[in-house]
């Protein structure tokens, strides 16, 4: 949602600026420099990019909408879901394996939707716990294989804000493109008076304008706000690695909470009061 506020306010104060500047706004309305501008940017993304990224991008831009998904009920929910699943696991080990090779069927995961739904998080979850229960890993390779998979995710969602700013970057050019075009068209014109050239000469200068203000307006910030919430949901990662490897050390679940809880960011952690109080609600 602040995004879209920060959005209208930049595209509000350059309106709003101009109009007062005694400009007219019907100057501004150039559909050909919009589709100039606008079909040579999404071809030439479509042109350098997978189509995984693609779909990421579209996934990503909803969620500047929606936003990422990570909250503080997000994190009880993991916190609770691991005290459960870890204090069945040191009554009886074998018990757990049902739960994580069908978590989709398992009545624990069942009980904390924002986990379960979360398809990458519980494949990372479950897949680290079938290794723990197979023993066939030391706690420091165990760290080291997570570190892998987690970098290896944090590499292919990279892949997304740096397609959308590949994409700034390449607007004001674009933008270029088109004015010189509308420049070219202009000189066709040259015999038809000062007033029909003014206004074409108006209309090519609005695609290096267009350029410029979707470059540094919308696409540069709206990268940025993309790799935020990849951040933000990369983040949780690290979280679930936490306890999982704490657990692959041998603590006790409630070691393994706190270690878990604390390296949560400061704007999503709770008290440990807030913990004991929703582990309780949750059992009653």
């Amino acid at each position: 949602m602040l995004s879209i506020i920060g959005f209208t306010i930049v595209m509000v104060s350059v309106i709003l600026g101009y109009v007062l500047h005694h400009g007219e706004l019907a100057v501004l309305y150039q559909p050909t420099e919009f589709l100039i501008i606008g079909g040579s940017a999404i071809g030439a993304m479509i042109a350098s990019s997978s189509p995984t990224v693609l779909k990421g991008l579209g996934h990503e831009l909803l969620g500047v909408l929606k936003g990422s998904g990570v909250n503080r009920e997000k994190y009880i929910q993991l916190l609770m879901c691991f005290n459960e699943i870890f204090r069945l696991a040191t009554a009886n080990p074998l018990a757990v394996e049902a739960h994580v090779e069908s978590p989709e069927k398992s009545e624990i995961f069942k009980k904390y939707p924002k986990i379960l739904n979360d398809h990458h998080l519980m494949t990372f979850i479950c897949n680290t716990f079938q290794l723990q229960l197979a023993g066939t890993l030391s706690p420091y390779d165990l760290e080291d294989l997570m570190d892998q998979d987690i970098q290896v995710m944090h590499e292919e969602e990279g892949k997304i804000p740096a397609t959308l700013s590949r994409l700034a970057d390449a607007l004001p050019g674009l933008g270029i493109v088109a004015a010189v075009l509308g420049v070219v068209i202009t000189m066709g014109k040259l015999t038809m008076g000062k007033e029909v050239i003014g206004q074409s000469v108006a209309a090519a200068l609005v695609g290096t304008f267009l350029g410029i203000l979707l470059c540094y307006g919308i696409f540069q910030p709206l990268s940025t706000r993309v790799e935020g919430l990849i951040a933000e949901k990369g983040k949780i990662f690290q979280v679930a690695k936490v306890a999982l490897l704490a657990y692959a050390r041998g603590s006790k679940a409630p070691v393994i909470l706190e270690f878990t809880r604390r390296n949560i960011p400061l704007e999503f952690r709770p008290t440990w009061k807030d913990l004991e109080e929703a582990v309780k609600t949750k059992a009653a």
